[in-house]
């Protein structure tokens, strides 16, 4: 996915230096990286499922959409979800509880 992505603003600005040392930097230090930018052999993924590991709820896999957005070419939105009463819905739902009652110690009394 990354190589697509960098393919995608490599093809859109040809000439950008910084692009350029990142894509040197990043093939100088992954062979999965370099092997995948020297093959082109890169599919576009608008969607699919991702794991995290949070270090308050623990794991989460998280299925994702990639949507562009029209009025501004090149950037994407990206929407990450839980199945509905799976144990990755459950730690989101202790998350954003856990997340509500930090917010809530630090306001202003």
């Amino acid at each position: 996915m990354t190589v697509d992505v960098l393919r995608t603003e490599a093809g859109r600005n040809p000439r950008d230096k910084e692009l350029h040392d990142l894509v040197g930097e990043l093939s100088t230090r992954s062979d999965v990286f370099r092997t995948r930018w020297g093959a082109h052999n890169v599919t576009r993924h608008g969607t699919g499922t991702k794991q995290f590991h949070h270090s308050v709820v623990g794991d989460l896999t998280l299925s994702w959409e990639a949507l562009a957005i029209t009025a501004e070419p090149g950037l994407t939105l990206t929407i990450y979800t839980a199945e509905p009463g799976s144990p990755s819905a459950e730690n989101l739902n202790l998350l954003a509880t856990w997340a509500a009652t930090q917010e809530a110690g630090s306001a202003p009394r």
